[in-house]
């Protein structure tokens, strides 16, 4: 069911766990509305991926995920035929002298293996269609799955064309590897999704880790705001992972930062050696309390 409101799918969203502004919200609303594609940009850990799971759970519709990467198909995306049984079907017919298989046949339903974009397109109620990290795909499938999402149908050559049952609701997601084509971005409403401010990421933590102290919640998302903002640390903590640093720090038992646990827990939030001796090197866990 779709909210008939902004308010009411900032509810619904919240309810699962996904806290976002009233802008994102209403752009998520007007996608849903006018049954346009949603393509969601930003850095790696922002949420993009968890807004389309987060959508599946709010809307309670079934998740259908299909992971983008370099060499994707249409085959692996669309459909497949199950080669191995027309192959045992072929040799049963021969060893029980029936008569002979004709492709019309082999080419059914019974040995039709469906893929994420099939099964979004033919599913009997309406679904949820990641499509995650889009930008990893290449030029071509990239225009394959433009054509697909113009018509929200497909055609398969031995059974015929299969136009969408019910418009599936559908979320690209883009980390900017790639400049995408025009012609996609034509077809999406556009949404730029940034790290949260250290309030709205505190909210987060209390919503998700309701069993943490505010001041541990503001003391940990201000951390994160200042690891985030250091040009020098590549890989900039996703959302994830501050949650993960406030569990453990929950299991611990610890209800503030000290230079000490901070220095002991960093790998939770930097996962990379080189981002490491850089916080050694340029703040340190005490330059960085003090900015808390």
């Amino acid at each position: 069911m779709i909210p008939e409101n902004v308010s009411d799918l900032q509810r619904c969203l919240k309810e699962t766990g996904y806290i976002c502004g009233e802008e994102t919200v209403l752009t998520v609303f007007l996608a849903l509305q006018l049954q346009k594609p949603l393509l969601i940009e930003g850095a790696p850990g922002v949420g993009k991926t968890e807004m389309g799971k987060a959508l599946s759970r709010a809307l309670n519709m079934e998740l259908i995920r299909l992971q983008c990467y370099e060499g994707l198909d249409e085959n692996k995306a669309l459909y497949e035929w199950n080669y191995q049984k027309q192959l045992i079907s072929i040799q049963l017919s021969r060893e029980l002298q029936k008569e002979h298989l004709s492709e019309n046949d082999l080419f059914t339903e019974e040995y039709l293996m469906e893929r994420p974009l099939l099964k979004a397109i033919r599913a009997d109620q309406k679904v949820v269609l990641l499509i995650d990290e889009v930008d990893k795909c290449d030029h071509e499938f990239e225009a394959f799955l433009f054509e697909v999402l113009s018509d929200y149908q497909v055609s398969i050559p031995e059974m015929g064309t299969t136009e969408a049952r019910n418009i599936p609701v559908v979320i690209l997601t883009s980390n900017s590897e790639r400049e995408l084509s025009d012609a996609l971005r034509r077809r999406c409403i556009y949404l730029y999704l940034d790290y949260p401010s250290p309030q709205r990421e505190a909210e987060i933590i209390k919503q998700r880790c309701p069993q943490v102290g505010e001041e541990l919640a503001e003391s940990v998302s201000r951390a994160v705001e200042v690891l985030r903002r250091d040009e020098k640390i590549q890989k900039r903590p996703s959302i994830a992972e501050t949650l993960d640093w406030v569990n453990a720090l929950v299991e611990l038992n610890r209800n503030e930062l000290s230079p000490t646990l901070v220095e002991n827990t960093l790998n939770l939030v930097l996962k990379s050696h080189r981002d490491q001796q850089v916080f050694h090197q340029e703040t340190g866990a005490h330059k960085l309390l003090e900015q808390v």
